[in-house]
């Protein structure tokens, strides 16, 4: 007596399980995303370490003989928000041999009416509008000493005054950090959809050629095979996306590339909740595609239109990364398949609302499911017909019959 076929929830899982199995055993995938993901975190670290630590740089600063010039020095650098590292100097002679050693960007020695200040060949930026504010509050100084005026008198006599700056449009101190994640969420978000996506056709075509499909239709429906196929190479791109994103990360913040904890965080969740629905999306209709050939190279034949349209995706959301206000990517944005790219990058600046957010997701649910079905209409009719290539229009006309 046959076996019962199994329910739908069952057919699905068990092709899903197999299909995730096949990708995840295979040791070229082991062996190349290890290979990935060591040139991810040792690329962000060599980054990290030969771009310095992002902080200004500080001038080394000597001073000869006068220890009140030093403290002046020290004291304008620091409302000048110029980062300066006083050294005393016993004679003018040991400032410039440590000048020319380049042990000291300046040597400053004190003369009549002001200082010398040795350097090498220029001041650094910076510096000059410094040395002249410590030179100048010491001849002040000087002169109220000369009146009679102390610096304790000078300093309870002197009201305080305080610039405060009103800012119209204030910048993003989040800005460069989310731009950088935002390119690499582009990148990872393209790469993934298409590699992904041609798997699956890949893996309809070889089972359709080897006739393997046939025992598989013996036992489930077509529509179980397309869903069960699509969850397990899907899993397998979204496994991948997230060792790529947490070697990512992990590396950015333990080297200090990424300091907004939360905002990287945010970005990724988004990247990858992006993903599952992108994948989808265009997952059924790959499938569909591969269905229509029963030879590996003639793929590229019925999956061309796709790949125009992902191209055509990645050029809007490049389009977005220059002009973030544009009306143009603000109205794709609402359009699936255009929210797959489009709304990780739009979450990352800020700019996507939470209704936006909510109301592409459901329309990027609505669209993928409508496609789902005329999907497994197309691969119920092509899938089984060998020989030459079914013509896209011919597929979708059958499919609506």
């Amino acid at each position: 007596m046959d076996a019962p076929p199994p329910s739908a929830r069952r057919a699905v899982r068990l092709v899903a399980r197999r299909e995730f199995r096949a990708q995840v055993v295979k040791r070229s995938f082991v062996v190349s995303n290890l290979i990935v993901l060591l040139v991810i975190a040792g690329g962000i670290i060599a980054f990290s370490v030969f771009s310095g630590s992002g902080e200004p740089d500080r001038s080394t600063v000597g001073v000869v003989g006068d220890a009140p010039l030093g403290s002046a020095v020290a004291t304008a650098a620091d409302r000048a928000g110029v980062p300066v590292e006083i050294s005393p100097l016993g004679s003018a002679d040991e400032g410039r041999a440590a000048v020319q050693a380049g042990d000291l960007d300046v040597a400053l020695v004190p003369g009549d009416g002001g200082a010398v200040a040795v350097v090498d060949s220029e001041l650094p930026s910076g510096l000059g509008a410094v040395l002249d504010a410590a030179l100048a509050g010491q001849a002040r100084d000087a002169a109220l000493a000369g009146l009679g005026v102390g610096p304790e008198t000078l300093a309870q006599r002197t009201g305080p005054a305080v610039l405060t700056v009103d800012a119209l449009d204030p910048p993003d101190p989040e800005a460069g950090q989310r731009t950088a994640l935002s390119v690499a969420a582009l990148f990872l978000m393209f790469g993934q959809i298409l590699g992904f996506g041609t798997y699956v056709a890949m893996g309809v075509v070889e089972e359709k050629s080897s006739r393997v499909v046939e025992l598989l239709l013996s036992t489930i429906r077509p529509l179980h095979l397309l869903w069960g196929k699509i969850i397990g190479i899907g899993a397998v791109g979204l496994l991948q996306l997230a060792a790529y994103g947490v070697v990512g990360l992990a590396a950015g913040l333990g080297t200090g590339l990424l300091t907004l904890t939360a905002t990287a965080v945010g970005v990724f969740a988004s990247v990858l909740g992006w993903f599952v629905l992108g994948f989808a999306f265009y997952a059924v209709l790959y499938a569909a595609a591969g269905s229509m050939v029963s030879r590996q190279e003639d793929i590229n034949s019925t999956t061309t239109p796709l790949m125009l349209s992902l191209f055509l995706m990645y050029g809007a959301a490049f389009y977005h990364l220059g002009s973030p206000d544009s009306p143009l990517t603000t109205v794709l944005a609402w359009i699936p398949p255009f929210p797959a790219i489009l709304m990780p990058l739009r979450i990352a600046d800020g700019s996507a609302t939470t209704v936006q957010i909510v109301t592409t997701v459901l329309l990027m649910l609505a669209s993928t499911a409508a496609l789902g079905w005329l999907a497994a209409r197309v691969f119920h009719r092509s899938v089984l017909r060998t020989g030459s290539r079914v013509p896209w229009r011919e597929a979708l006309g059958r499919a609506a019959d």
